[in-house]
């Protein structure tokens, strides 16, 4: 992020434009959204700048800009259509304290002008570093269509309502009621009249001032695969709501940003061979958060109930008598045969498929190998990384074909995504050449659709 995003305060602010032509008018339709007090600079304005000035919407001097114009200047923008004349402009802007924007100019600019959605007092900016202009006009448009014109009434009487709703308790208590105006009972009375939210507000409040306290809660959060598009909006929901977000170590960061910034995030992720959390103190943080009143979100990677101790989980929660539900998510193994083009059973090959852990050797040799070793058998081994030797062994032991097609997916449905095509024989050999860094998952009996033929030359793909 080279640009960091701020709302400046504009009311009583000093904002200087330099220019009179078709970029300034552009500008200055924008900061005219503003209060801030607008000087223009130029020898010859548009007539559209000539009739905001004589209608007192903005200060025009009919001259260039000289030193000493811009003192005291919140901004400035330098909008000559002259690079010449930008750049003299600019240096009496910079050097008098001003932050400059020069249009057209990234580089030499202290801050952007993002595209704006404007719902005042809501403001949606939307901003790209000045790299594509065209895709943010396109997300303005979006969002001008998704966010209604009666978005800007309600939150400007809410705001209004805020000293009020301060008779709520700070934080859960104050943010249902803030959701129960803006999305049920605000909008419901905006339909009759905007004469009937404030009242719609007295008695929205009265109504949750006689509310209980939410007792806590756990929802059990299935994180998919790594990729937020594929996050349910069960999960998405849970996210927003959450107080206390407690995360596995394979949860992607995309995924993180969901959450609300205000929320407790808890790191208690388990890595093999390596640092991890004990499950015991995993339970205790789950029981001692929901008994202090908060939502906690457990968020596990692909789906909860497939090698995510959710059992021991819930046996502690219901041990403490506190409340559970689990929200589905797409597990790995979904996600990773997606990206082969293939699926995890067909007619004729396979009408079951088995999900085993690399993780828990002692428990992966008490498997049936030989059943594997049928034709047409499929498995799908999750955290098989550092088993793949074992794995190799024990299929060669009980007569496997050397030659049965083995696929290892790396990242699946995250943008390093890349996949492994090999077979039994080859299955160490190759997947230490290729040396995979990031969560991997291993079919057996599956071959790359997709990627077949390219396989045959390169063993190792790589999808964007």
């Amino acid at each position: 992020m080279d640009h960091f995003p701020i709302f400046l305060s504009t009311p009583g602010r000093h904002i200087v434009l330099s220019g009179g032509g078709d970029a300034a008018i552009a500008k200055l339709r924008l900061l005219l959204k503003t209060q801030a007090r607008l000087s223009v600079f130029s020898a010859t304005p548009a007539p559209q700048i000539e009739a905001w000035a004589k209608a007192g919407r903005l200060t025009l001097h009919r001259r260039p800009l000289r030193r000493g114009d811009t003192l005291c200047a919140a901004l400035f923008y330098a909008a000559n259509e002259d690079a010449a004349e930008d750049g003299r402009t600019a240096d009496i802007a910079r050097a008098e304290g001003a932050l400059v924007n020069i249009v057209d100019n990234l580089a030499d600019s202290a801050f952007i002008t993002p595209a704006i959605v404007d719902r005042d007092p809501v403001t949606v900016a939307i901003g790209t570093e000045g790299a594509a202009p065209v895709l943010a006009r396109a997300i303005k448009a979006d969002l001008e269509e998704r966010l209604p014109a009666a978005l800007g009434p309600l939150a400007r009487i809410g705001k209004s309502f805020r000293k009020v709703a301060e008779g709520l308790p700070f934080g859960r208590a104050r943010r249902d009621f803030w959701r129960d105006y803006y999305f049920k009972a605000g909008p419901r009375a905006m339909s009759e009249g905007e004469e009937r939210v404030r009242p719609a507000l007295d008695d929205l409040l009265t109504d949750h001032l006689s509310r209980s306290a939410r007792p806590g809660h756990v929802a059990f959060v299935g994180g998919g695969p790594g990729d937020p598009e594929l996050l349910t909006l069960k999960a998405r929901r849970a996210l927003d709501e959450a107080d206390v977000v407690i995360y596995d170590r394979l949860i992607s960061p995309e995924i993180l940003e969901l959450a609300r910034r205000e929320a407790l995030m808890i790191d208690v992720g388990k890595e093999a061979f390596g640092p991890s959390t004990p499950q015991e103190e995993i339970n205790n943080l789950l029981v001692r958060h929901a008994n202090d009143g908060t939502q906690v979100v457990r968020l596990k990677s692909g789906d909860a109930t497939i090698f995510g101790r959710l059992d021991e989980e819930i046996e502690a929660l219901d041990a403490a008598g506190i409340s559970w539900h689990i929200v589905p998510g797409i597990t790995a193994a979904s996600a990773a045969v997606a990206a082969i083009g293939q699926s995890l059973t067909r007619r004729g090959r396979n009408a079951s498929v088995r999900f085993l852990t690399g993780h828990d050797m002692q428990g992966f040799a008490d498997h049936d190998w030989r059943a594997l070793t049928e034709p047409g058998a499929v498995a799908a081994v999750y955290m098989g990384k550092r088993a793949a030797r074992f794995v190799q062994g024990r299929l060669i032991m009980h007569g496997a074909d050397r030659a049965t097609p083995v696929t290892v997916i790396e990242n699946a449905s995250r943008p390093g995504q890349r996949i492994l095509s090999t077979t039994i024989d080859r299955l160490s050999e190759d997947l230490t050449e290729a040396a995979m860094s990031g969560p991997a998952l291993t079919f057996l009996g599956l071959a790359p659709r997709e990627a077949a033929l390219a396989a045959q030359d390169a063993p190792l793909q790589e999808m964007a």
